[in-house]
């Protein structure tokens, strides 16, 4: 519609500006099908951006317009490339296109993956409670996505209703004595029988030693010894679905997500606004000084009436000290 004559994608993330050969032509026939398969056809990738060498290569290639898509470590890098566009004073508009399963990106109401992430999770819980019922004594341990948000794990345990426990970072849990972790699956297991659990990635670091790095199979480990110690007979089951999430097509509510943060981001770009990401805030889709989504990052808020809900659907107790 704009009449645009060529559009390239960069491999590899920001490090692709510095390898000559990773720019591909994209075409409408070439990434007419994309929105049906997982992963990208661009690659990711995870350093921190060089500024002056992807604005030197910006300026080479002619480019002048920028669409960066990614979580929040992506938006500040996008922030810092507008800052030095802006410097060089170049005719070149930067755009924030913010998607992360996790949801962490501050301002924006949800960022795009995340009803996906949701749906995909329902599989692993429900294998878990499948699996928690089939055994004596039967737990379902189910690690899902989330270092920094606990929201993956708290929807997906609202979504789910068979989950009797959710651990998210932003809630501190602790395990022995009196209203701890260990307790609370005793009595569930003597009332029920078996039990799920849902357990996000950033969950309990500071009771994590440094020698694992994952939560999921640390709590699985001290589970076991616990009950093996008290002689009370267990069947765990643990499931780390992380990569199988993360490869999933979008769903049909992602696709049209998607759908309307592209015609937000190329219309506000072709009307001359740059240093912008695109988003919808209470309701509406909006364009938002990208700074301000680098701000600070998104957290569940235990005060606020979701988590409270969580709370009541799995009568699992606050483990505050």
């Amino acid at each position: 519609m704009y009449a645009v004559a060529k559009v390239i994608g960069i491999q590899g993330g920001y490090k692709g500006f510095q390898c000559p050969g990773t720019a591909i032509t994209l075409t409408p026939q070439k990434v007419n099908d994309i929105h049906k398969c997982g992963g990208s056809i661009l690659g990711t990738g995870h350093e921190a951006a060089d500024n002056k060498a992807i604005v030197e290569c910006i300026q080479q290639q002619g480019i002048n317009q920028l669409y960066v898509i990614g979580g929040p470590g992506a938006m500040r890098d996008a922030a810092s490339i507008y800052e030095e566009i802006e410097k060089r004073g170049l005719n070149v508009s930067v755009v924030g296109i913010p998607g992360t399963i996790d949801n962490d990106i501050g301002v924006i109401d949800k960022s795009f993956g995340f009803d996906s992430a949701i749906q995909e999770a329902q599989k692993a819980i429900r294998a878990a409670h499948v699996e928690a019922e089939s055994g004596e004594n039967g737990v379902g341990l189910v690690k899902l996505m989330g270092r920094n948000s606990g929201f993956i794990a708290m929807y997906a345990t609202l979504a789910s209703r068979d989950v009797d426990c959710c651990l998210i970072p932003e809630s501190p849990f602790y395990l022995e004595g009196k209203g701890g972790l260990f307790e609370f699956m005793e009595q569930r297991l003597r009332q029920d029988g078996h039990m799920v659990m849902v357990v996000a990635e950033g969950a309990g670091q500071g009771l994590v030693p440094a020698s694992f790095s994952d939560v999921g199979s640390w709590l699985n480990d001290k589970i076991k010894e616990h009950f093996a110690k008290k002689k009370i007979v267990l069947n765990l089951k643990y499931i780390d679905p992380t990569y199988m999430i993360g490869a999933i097509p979008s769903n049909a509510a992602d696709n049209v997500y998607c759908t309307l943060l592209a015609h937000s981001a190329i219309h506000g770009a072709m009307a001359g606004y740059t240093g912008f990401a695109v988003g919808p805030v209470n309701g509406k889709h909006a364009h938002i000084p990208i700074h301000t989504l680098t701000e600070k990052q998104r957290q569940v808020c235990l005060a606020d009436r979701m988590w409270a809900r969580l709370l009541s659907s799995t009568n699992q107790p606050s483990f505050r000290v």
